[in-house]
């Protein structure tokens, strides 16, 4: 089920939206909504509340996404990747870096709420 907002946006940022709408060959829309969506899941870890936090310490990248990343790593040193595959790569190690700043923050924050021990 779909909710329809009416916003009214900064004329920049509404003129990018189109550009990467037309670039992409996408609706304006599914570009606001890719936008908004990643706003909200890349949420500061200090905003978030305690059981969010914990569970961003334990963050890791789901088993099947994992054997995949691992494979064209292994496959990228021998240089056996198309240029599907190194997209692919660069995409998932996109996600891989992203998801260890996350978990990185949320242990922080952990330790200074007091949830988890100090590491030192």
């Amino acid at each position: 089920m779909a909710e329809i907002v009416t916003l009214e946006l900064p004329e920049t940022l509404a003129q990018r939206a189109k550009e990467i709408a037309a670039f992409t060959h996408r609706q304006l829309e599914d570009v606001l909504i890719e936008w908004i969506d990643h706003a909200i899941a890349d949420l500061p870890v200090e905003s978030l509340p305690d059981e969010q936090v914990l569970a961003l310490c334990d963050l890791q990248m789901a088993s099947q996404q994992q054997e995949v990343f691992s494979d064209l790593l292994a496959r990228n040193r021998e240089a056996q990747l198309n240029q599907v595959e190194v997209r692919q790569l660069d995409e998932l190690m996109h996600i891989y870096r992203h998801g260890l700043v996350r978990k990185a923050r949320a242990l922080k924050v952990a330790v200074t709420r007091g949830l988890k021990p100090d590491l030192n």
